[in-house]
């Protein structure tokens, strides 16, 4: 067995997974290839977060049943969340095609139990306390910023999230360990570093909390942006808004998740602050850096939820005016504390409040990114445009998406620009200067 076919399901912690296990396939020998039909293993590195991301892998096995009935050898795994919230059930399920499941702590022994897989179905769903992959290098894929997961797990156990339970409790890397993963990524040619953990924020090695961590990162040359993702409000605290205030490669921009506008639906899901807390965080954040960006996730439909809760979660949003949100539909999980709580909001309401929260936020992004028009901007070039050769994208400090005329400028490159147009997700700019070569991204993982 030598060639595996890796696909990535969820969020970036599972891409920064699927870079871990790309890195430990390959020094074990074994060549990653892009297609499922050159491959003698493929792995569905998967998400468990809602019930969509599942249907949508179940639907892949059963592509992969296909693809077995001419290739019979082939050995088809899923690892991740997935794997672990659904443990054996997954064998017997689709025993047809499936023969390995591994769960987020497996991955260290992933090419033995490939190997097992090919003469016996294989489980490894065991959840490992002081597993944190530290001492292991990811192959990272190209591109201008590379991803650090800092802390794995999560104690919060917000009563409709299966994270405790597919990755277990929180567990933190040596801040010097991540200082020269940091380090390593720099001299690959990454110019920007996206720190990655379930509650990011509450990273704390014993001796360093999140602040320190960005402020050592901040004095590795190379390295000209910060970012981070997704912290908890609980755990935001004022030595972590110093340090982004005082930061100068740290960017102004929080993805800060809300979930609701109701205290009582918050109270429900154990989110652990009010909504006047969340607003007093908020305040405090854009006091501290004016320009901030800051985004946010909703979930609509939860058990309870009245219609007096989404007009609070509505009218909170107009106040807060995110710059863009994330927005869901509640999808009960099995193992969850909500998920034993009968459902009050019809399918058809909860996608009625959708559709409605969209397109106020929609309203909301427009007029922050109309606002941009005539402004000037500094753009990390990440390359040139899907479908469109004559554009060049990147972002802005603020996570802007910004599009502007390919003149040849390469990845890794900052440029100033001015804005010249908008939509809801898209400023469009002209150049200003000829930019400025922080980096060149050279690598292919």
């Amino acid at each position: 067995m030598k060639r595996v076919f890796l696909e990535t399901y969820g969020c970036q912690m599972n891409v920064a997974d699927s870079e871990l296990m790309a890195g430990v396939l390959e020094r074990a020998g074994m060549e990653l290839v892009d297609t499922p039909a050159d491959a003698d293993a493929v792995i569905l590195n998967t998400c468990a977060i809602r019930e969509h991301a599942e249907l949508r892998v179940i639907g892949r096995l059963g592509e992969f049943a296909h693809l077995k009935l001419s290739k019979p050898d082939l050995i088809v795994g899923v690892a991740g969340c997935m794997a672990q919230h659904l443990r054996s059930k997954l064998l017997p399920k689709k025993k047809r095609v499936l023969d390995l499941v591994v769960g987020p702590d497996g991955y260290r022994d992933l090419p033995n139990l490939l190997r097992q897989a090919a003469n016996v179905p294989t489980a490894e769903i065991r959840l490992d306390r002081d597993e944190t992959y530290g001492d292991l290098e990811p192959k990272r894929a190209p591109g201008v910023r590379a991803w650090v997961t800092v802390q794995r797990g999560c104690d919060k156990f917000c009563t409709y999230c299966v994270v405790p339970y597919t990755r277990g409790r929180e567990r933190s890397l040596p801040m010097a360990d991540l200082i020269r993963q940091v380090e390593h990524a720099s001299e690959q040619g990454f110019c920007e570093i996206v720190f990655l953990g379930q509650t990011v924020n509450s990273y704390h090695d014993g001796d360093h909390d999140f602040a320190d961590l960005l402020r050592a990162t901040n004095e590795v040359p190379g390295i000209v942006r910060i970012r981070y993702t997704s912290p908890h409000p609980s755990d935001l605290s004022e030595r972590l808004i110093a340090a982004m205030a005082e930061c100068e490669k740290v960017m102004p921009h929080m993805h800060l998740p809300l979930q609701s506008g109701s205290d009582a639906v918050l109270s429900a899901m154990n989110r652990t602050y009010s909504i006047a807390e969340y607003d007093a965080l908020l305040s405090r954040l854009r006091a501290a850096i004016p320009h901030i960006a800051v985004t946010t996730d909703m979930i609509v439909g939860f058990p309870g939820e009245s219609d007096a809760d989404f007009e609070a979660s509505m009218a909170y949003m107009r106040q807060a005016r995110f710059d863009s949100a994330f927005l869901f539909k509640y999808s009960a999980r099995p193992d969850t504390r909500a998920y034993k709580t009968a459902e009050t909001v019809s399918e058809e309401e909860k996608g009625r409040r959708l559709t409605v929260m969209i397109d106020q936020q929609h309203q909301i992004s427009g007029e922050h990114n109309d606002a941009w028009v005539g402004r000037e901007a500094e753009v990390l070039i990440e390359g040139i445009s899907h479908g469109d050769e004559s554009q060049l994208h990147g972002k802005t400090r603020e996570f802007k998406t910004v599009v502007v005329a390919n003149d040849g400028t390469p990845a890794g490159s900052l440029k100033r620009v001015r804005v010249t147009g908008a939509t809801t997700m898209t400023l469009f700019a002209e150049a200003l200067d000829a930019p400025r070569r922080e980096a060149l991204v050279t690598i292919g993982g």
